[in-house]
């Protein structure tokens, strides 16, 4: 998704994310937190950043090219 401008930046939704949606989260300036526009998660930059490391580790592997497979 592009970067809109609403915040500081446009992090993915963690909850969102994990479900496969790629949805933009939008800064509160007043409160100084982030939330989803598509489901209720609320969150700080810290909080969103950490929890988006764990949804990473489903995708480590995707540029990696697998040659030899061992089922035997």
């Amino acid at each position: 998704m592009a970067q809109s401008g609403k915040g500081k930046l446009n992090y993915r939704c963690p909850s969102c994310f994990m479900r496969d949606l790629d949805i933009d989260m939008f800064y509160d300036k007043e409160k100084d937190e982030y939330h989803c526009i598509r489901c209720q998660y609320v969150g700080t930059e810290k909080d969103i950043l950490e929890k988006n490391e764990m949804v990473r580790f489903r995708y480590r592997d995707a540029m990696k090219r697998f040659t030899k497979f061992d089922f035997d």
